[in-house]
């Protein structure tokens, strides 16, 4: 099969390079042709100093792929990655702003692993300039946004694949259908876990030099450009809201896929309410360390639990449930699973093994991306769009309500929870945990979030609660965007 025709681009007014985002200049038709099994499929990774730099690596390895470019704020990091390309006497295009990338008609896909306040409106230009996208996760910085990358997605007949590596696993293709077909009786309640080490960020006491070589502007993006009011500029983006969602929506998107995976839920969840703090220190970052989340799905929750602190005071090693400290726990009548990322295994209710999931780690994710490029079928996709976007505003459901909690007491806590028992142990242990800390929860009170009802049909908050409690829920779900950095409302 020839090669394919690309899309035509029909250019607008640019005003100013910064003023002008690329989905307001930008309008595509469809292919006429299908990727043929012979042709390179031609790729740009985006923001890579962690993770992208392991796309690089992948990408590169995978036949019928070729990286044609390169795109990071941080000259150093992209000068970094460029002289790998040139000792290997390749070819690459250099790039600091995304949105002349964009308007490369060289480039079939962008595999992006920007902080998350990037992701969604990078995957909508990107599908609005008739390119194929692999984003990490989470799929959005807020619930609204990724919902309209959906919808860029579809309306543009896009490849997109999110990276949640754990749905291209082996042992977990095998196992998640094994628990659905009911070969452990009824599911009870699906646990995820994130126990994961975190320390201080740190305290500054104003404003911190931004580094020459970034761009800043470009990478506040769609968030606020304000002063530099952390250490770091560099990971640390994680653990303040204006650009992460912490460690539920870093790690814990991961362990929070699997969970819905298992349960099979295509909708969100129609109540949520967290509990939680940032507890043992006293720094920059305002997500919560310490953190569980209930989402009340029938007839099986999700109950999700964040530990940043060790199993105890000066100790190294972190806590687990039932073996697991990052991964899920799935309880069933006669039995359960436990495992994550590289598979998992079968137990009965005395803890005896009776069946082992060998995974791969999910080694094959981007792998994954490619075959869908070529067959053009949404339906190859181990991770769509879709499914990133449900998962991630899983996470955003839970620390919105935590978001709009208060203080309150362990006494008054547990009366809010009562009639969920399995919420009550968790919270049990969740007091245990921060006792061994030496967190005193009547000098530092838990954050007890609000319970809030969404409408899963319409992704908005309703219901029970005050109409000014409902109202700032649901403004959490999308936020306010710089000027050249919008995310459209019509994609």
């Amino acid at each position: 099969m020839g090669k394919f025709t690309r899309r035509d681009f029909i250019k607008g007014s640019l005003g100013t390079v910064a003023g002008v985002g690329i989905g307001s200049r930008l309008t595509t038709t469809a292919w006429s042709q299908v990727l043929g099994a012979n042709d390179d499929i031609r790729v740009a990774v985006v923001g890579f100093h962690k993770k992208g730099s392991g796309h690089i690596k992948k990408f590169r390895e995978i036949p019928g792929v070729r990286v044609v470019a390169l795109c990071d704020v941080d000259r150093d990091v992209l000068d970094s990655e460029v002289k790998k390309f040139t000792d290997d006497n390749e070819k690459v295009d250099a790039y600091t702003d995304v949105r002349k990338l964009l308007d490369d008609k060289n480039i079939d896909a962008i595999v992006t692993a920007t902080p998350n306040h990037w992701h969604s409106l990078l995957t909508i230009w990107a599908c609005q300039a008739g390119k194929d996208v692999y984003v990490e996760k989470p799929v959005s910085h807020n619930v609204w946004e990724g919902r309209k990358a959906v919808e860029a997605a579809r309306k543009y007949n896009r490849i997109v694949q999110v990276g949640m590596q754990n749905r291209s696993d082996v042992g977990l293709l095998e196992a998640i259908p094994y628990i659905q077909q009911g070969n452990l009786g009824k599911i009870l309640v699906v646990r995820g876990f994130c126990y994961k080490r975190r320390e201080s960020i740190g305290k500054v006491d104003g404003p911190q030099p931004i580094p020459e070589v970034v761009d800043y502007n470009l990478w506040s993006g769609p968030a606020p450009l304000v002063p530099l009011m952390r250490k770091n500029l560099h990971y640390d983006w994680h653990w303040v809201w204006p650009t992460g969602n912490g460690d539920i929506g870093n790690q814990g998107i991961h362990e929070m896929d699997m969970c819905r995976w298992v349960i099979g839920q295509d909708v969100l969840a129609p109540r949520v309410v967290s509990i939680g703090g940032r507890f043992g220190y006293d720094d920059d970052g305002d997500t919560p360390n310490t953190l569980i989340t209930f989402l009340d799905y029938k007839p099986a929750p999700i109950i999700f639990e964040v530990r940043g602190l060790p199993r105890k005071k000066d100790d190294s090693a972190m806590d687990n449930y039932r073996g697991t400290r990052v991964g899920i726990v799935v309880e069933c009548e006669n039995g359960y699973f436990a495992g994550g990322r590289g598979g998992g295994w079968v137990y009965d209710n005395d803890d005896n093994k009776i069946k082992q999931f060998k995974g791969d780690g999910g080694g094959e994710h981007q792998a994954n991306f490619i075959k869908a490029v070529r067959s053009r079928k949404v339906s190859d996709l181990h991770a769509d769009v879709l499914e990133g976007h449900l998962s991630s505003a899983l996470c955003h459901m839970g620390n919105i309500s935590y978001r709009i909690g208060q203080l309150s007491s362990p006494e008054e806590t547990q009366e809010v929870i009562k009639g969920e028992p399995k919420a009550v142990e968790t919270f049990e242990r969740f007091q245990e945990h921060l006792f061994a800390n030496w967190v005193d929860l009547s000098k530092t009170p838990p954050v007890l979030g609000l319970w809030l009802e969404m409408d899963p049909s319409e992704e908005k908050f309703i219901g029970s609660g005050e109409y000014s409690t409902t109202r700032w829920a649901n403004d959490l779900l999308t936020q306010e965007y710089r000027k050249g950095f919008v995310v459209p409302k019509k994609v």
